[in-house]
């Protein structure tokens, strides 16, 4: 497939910017890496993805730039989390694409350890929710949670989505087997 063609003509295009309250979400830029060398200090971040534990300044631009490419692989959409005022990237998030043809789509997101508590999270996530409903074929998104991480079921709550069940040892996630909260909004929530 040529380069400058998506894998999947059926998605929308990468937004430049979505707003989302005290936060924009956007492509990733190379100036990102601070971000995501704090992300990959965290104990349990890198654990959830492809970002490095303890990634040095170069591996965290590696990862930087495979967030760029997600579109294009048509594994979906990764944006930066960043301040709405100074463009400072804070977090990231995802919204991944692999279940379309059954109408499902996921997301996932962190935040790093400075900027947790200002909800920053909930924010972003709502925001990603609203761009999901422009993905055609998608009904519902779902979003999985481990039962200690009060912060992140709050994050759902927040944005909308309903806790739905109890993944028993859905996932290995650190070399273990995990339970999961399931969490889902579907089109026409609201």
């Amino acid at each position: 497939m040529p380069a400058d063609q998506p894998a999947r003509p059926d998605l929308p295009p990468v937004p430049e910017r979505l707003p989302a309250g005290p936060v924009v979400l956007r492509p990733f830029r190379d100036g990102d890496v601070a971000m995501a060398v704090e992300l990959a200090r965290d104990p349990y971040v890198p654990l959830t993805g492809s970002l490095p534990a303890h990634a040095d300044a170069e591996q965290a631009l590696a990862w930087v730039r495979r967030q760029r490419g997600r579109w294009a692989e048509g594994v979906g959409y990764a944006f930066a989390v960043a301040d709405r005022d100074s463009d400072e990237a804070l977090g990231q998030i995802g919204l991944w694409v692999r279940d379309l043809d059954q109408g499902r789509l996921s997301v996932g997101y962190a935040v790093a350890a400075s900027a947790r508590g200002r909800g920053v999270a909930a924010a972003a996530l709502t925001a990603l929710t609203s761009f999901a409903w422009t993905v055609p074929g998608a009904h519902r998104v779902e979003l999985r949670v481990e039962p200690w991480n009060a912060a992140s079921i709050r994050t759902a709550e927040r944005a909308g989505y309903r806790r739905e069940g109890l993944l028993r040892s859905h996932q290995e996630i650190g070399g273990r087997r995990r339970d999961l909260l399931l969490f889902a909004t579907v089109r026409g929530d609201g």
